[in-house]
């Protein structure tokens, strides 16, 4: 590279942070652009295996992760009065203890922008409006800040995300749903949820709730089976209420509970399960990574290993082909096109698993989980699956 190539990020929350410290480390000039104000917090838990953990290792903050392992020791399936009816110890579903990680998704933002903040130029509260191509770069509009041309763009953005938008036409025609709805959101652990998760599950619908941050507080869950629904994405109270119309004659175990913490809570999330797949995830000197590009549903488990993977990849191959954009972009896609298959296919399977359709079904899956030989043979083959995909790639040294 003759000079120090100035690339732009849009996105602050996995992929873009690990992408940025990546770029930095190999003398890119970084910027990172984020729609709001500061770091997101809540959101649910997120796991780390296989490759990933590999590349937290060479970033240097692997022991920083673990630490915030949330340390959950078990899923535990209850009926409508609260009683246990199946468990599943966390080490049976696919989580090899000592091998995988499961963070909240905030601390691992945290620790990945602690990281980078004092390298990498962050800008919040800002937005792309448009990028156009010239010879001499990506000009790029933003809706505060005045117009700025850099080498690359690259989307790190989420599942709706704005690059891709702008770059390559609207979500519609790269979104595959997966029929559900999630909320998560924080609430008190009154129930003294001690490194435990509790589902209780209803035909086509999940309410769960799980201890967070040390059992300081804990995480409320509605999972539910619906046809697609029409909402504005930054109404969060037209969310809530999609939610409670969804749950309204719902009242067994802790599910009123749950609705009212749900509407007091200030971090609350919700989003279709859906995953993202593209032809291509680059167009000139835009790129994409993580969700923005392959997104394999929040349910799957795997979207910041994938998103830690991807970024490590672009921003080697980037490094690799001295800024060829066209030579690294392709070359990141040709390593990572199987990898993000096989690990999309687990969050198809885990989108099945979440919301049973009906009673017999759960009435079979908890006779199951009383059966333990039934419930080794089953969660190793699933375990075994994960753990494939999760290595599916074999990472180059850059």
């Amino acid at each position: 590279m003759k000079q120090t190539m100035r690339v732009l990020i849009s996105g602050a929350s996995i992929a873009g942070p690990a992408l940025a410290y990546w770029l930095d480390r190999y003398d890119f000039d970084v910027t990172v652009i984020e729609r709001v104000p500061s770091l997101r917090l809540g959101g649910y838990g997120v796991d780390i295996r296989g490759a990933a953990i590999t590349v937290l290792k060479m970033m240097d903050i692997l022991d920083q992760v673990r630490e915030a392992d949330t340390r959950i020791t078990g899923v535990y399936f209850v009926n409508s009065k609260g009683k246990i009816e199946g468990q599943i110890s966390e080490a049976s579903i696919a989580n090899q203890q000592g091998l995988d990680i499961e963070i909240m998704r905030d601390d691992l933002s945290n620790i990945l922008y602690d990281l980078t903040k004092d390298k990498v130029q962050y800008i919040w509260d800002d937005s792309i409006t448009s990028i156009h191509e010239t010879d001499a770069g990506a000009e790029v509009q933003f809706i505060h800040g005045k117009p700025q041309t850099f080498d690359l763009v690259i989307g790190a953005d989420g599942l709706h995300s704005n690059v891709r938008n702008l770059i390559f036409g609207e979500e519609v025609q790269f979104k595959r749903t997966l029929g559900s709805y999630i909320s998560i959101f924080t609430l008190e652990n009154y129930l003294n949820l001690d490194h435990r998760q509790l589902l209780y599950t209803m035909p086509g619908k999940t309410v769960g709730m799980y201890s967070a941050n040390n059992n300081t507080e804990a995480k409320g869950m509605f999972v539910f089976q619906s046809e697609a629904l029409k909402y504005d994405r930054h109404d969060t109270e037209s969310q809530k209420k999609l939610v409670e119309d969804a749950f309204v004659n719902c009242t067994d175990w802790e599910t009123s509970h749950l609705l009212k913490s749900m509407k007091e809570a200030t971090d609350f999330y919700f989003d279709e399960i859906c995953q993202i797949h593209m032809p291509t995830w680059s167009k000139g000197r835009i790129a994409l990574v993580g969700d923005a590009a392959y997104g394999p549903s929040p349910l799957s488990g795997q979207g910041s290993s994938l998103a830690l993977v991807g970024a490590y990849v672009l921003a080697g191959e980037l490094k690799a082909a001295c800024g060829d954009y066209s030579r690294a972009f392709g070359a990141y896609e040709q390593e990572m096109r199987k990898f993000v298959e096989k690990n999309q296919k687990i969050g198809i399977i885990a989108a099945g698993s979440m919301v049973e359709k009906s009673k017999f079904k759960i009435i079979l899956r908890n006779l199951m989980l009383r059966i333990p030989t039934l419930m080794v043979i089953q969660f190793k083959m699933i375990s075994k699956m994960v753990a494939k995909a999760a290595n599916g790639i074999e990472l180059k040294n850059y």
